[in-house]
């Protein structure tokens, strides 16, 4: 199960078809894939132009020929992606261990490894998808400050909302998030 796409996803605003955009901000995204993948330890098999590749064809699939919202929320919406296709890469993980235990998960807001500890990945996965049934807004701050590595501006601007938003939606959703990840 996954988190819904932000309420302006494709189409609302009359924006761009996703192949026009991807060239305008092919470089953004590589900056976002960049930033996100320099977070997991080094010998990763997944890499920058890969994870933006792979977060454009699901965006593509998802637009089916629909025009795209402006620039911060198609970043949003890529941030979603990259979470998605991080996620997968984790959970094929997983399955190649046949298993794995369930220990404990504490969520940092800089650090998770994909690679090493794939659980603890779809933990944070399970856990913001009970955060996006909670309160969605709270799960796209995370999806984009923690899986798009956007800063608080970027945030606000992809959400519609203030700088002052999303500072209390992000301290909100990592004190949830602990909690979910705790219990």
């Amino acid at each position: 199960m996954r988190s819904a796409t932000p309420p302006t996803a494709a189409g609302a605003d009359g924006g761009q078809p996703v192949d026009d955009l991807l060239p305008l901000l092919y470089h953004e995204l590589r900056r976002i894939a960049h930033r996100q993948l320099g977070r997991q330890p080094q010998g990763g098999t997944l890499e920058t132009g890969e994870l933006v590749h792979e977060a454009y064809l699901k965006l593509a699939a998802a637009a089916r020929g629909a025009p795209m919202p402006d620039q911060p929320r198609f970043l949003a919406l890529a941030s979603i992606a990259m979470r998605h296709v991080i996620v997968d890469r984790a959970r094929a993980r997983r399955r190649l261990k046949r298993g794995g235990d369930r220990g404990r998960v504490t969520f940092e807001e800089d650090r998770i490894a994909v690679e090493d500890r794939p659980e603890a990945l779809l933990q944070l996965d399970e856990a913001l998808v009970w955060l996006a049934q909670l309160e969605p807004r709270l799960a796209h701050v995370v999806e984009c400050r923690f899986f798009g590595g956007m800063n608080e501006e970027e945030v606000a601007a992809a959400l519609g909302v203030t700088v002052r938003t999303v500072q209390r939606d992000w301290a909100k959703a990592r004190m949830l998030l602990r909690r979910a990840l705790e219990s």
